[in-house]
């Protein structure tokens, strides 16, 4: 059987199960804390584990594009791997961002759509077989789709796209760039 039908019919299953695994639309965790686990890789078998805590802006909120802005701080510490020279390196990258969430229907929407831009710190400087991060410090730019589901909303699901550099500051500035899946639990 050609790979395109096979493709299709597993995009297919996939939307309907989404569609039917989709929240519904209740009390949403809009201004709650929440505790997360996060994991990342690239193509070059570069992994991050992450462990954070969000703080949200409890005083801030914009009606924009059919939808709620809201805004909370990001902080978190993760763990980079991947291969070096001499077998497998580590990093432990301690971060803050501030990210911007905007939720349709007018705010009513388990559904989300977020973006951050921050800075980070690695400890040691990441030197894979790959590239070199020639900084310690570098920003770091994230965006991102989740949804809210549970009794209260309470636990939350997001893919993302994470980017890390030094912004040019120092050569060399490879970059580094995840995919991600991210558990956060709102309390």
């Amino acid at each position: 059987m050609p790979l395109a039908p096979v493709l299709q019919r597993a995009f297919t299953a996939l939307s309907l199960a989404l569609t039917a695994l989709a929240p519904q639309a209740q009390t949403l965790p809009q201004e709650t804390r929440s505790l997360y686990l996060q994991a990342g890789a690239d193509p070059q078998d570069t992994r991050a584990w992450t462990v954070g805590l969000t703080l949200p802006w409890t005083d801030w909120q914009r009606s924009w594009w059919g939808g709620t802005w809201r805004g909370h701080w990001d902080l978190y510490a993760s763990q980079w791997a991947s291969d070096g020279a001499t077998g497998r390196v580590h990093s432990t990258v301690l971060g803050i961002s501030p990210a911007l969430r905007l939720r349709p229907d007018q705010g009513h929407s388990p559904w989300f759509f977020e973006g951050g831009i921050g800075a980070s710190y690695a400890s040691p400087r990441f030197v894979t077989r790959y590239k070199e991060m020639s900084t310690r410090f570098n920003f770091v730019s994230h965006l991102a789709i989740g949804f809210n589901h549970g009794a209260a909303q309470q636990h939350e699901w997001q893919l993302r796209i994470q980017h890390s550099s030094n912004g040019g500051i120092k050569k060399p500035n490879p970059g580094q760039n995840y995919l991600q899946l991210r558990y956060a639990r709102h309390f």
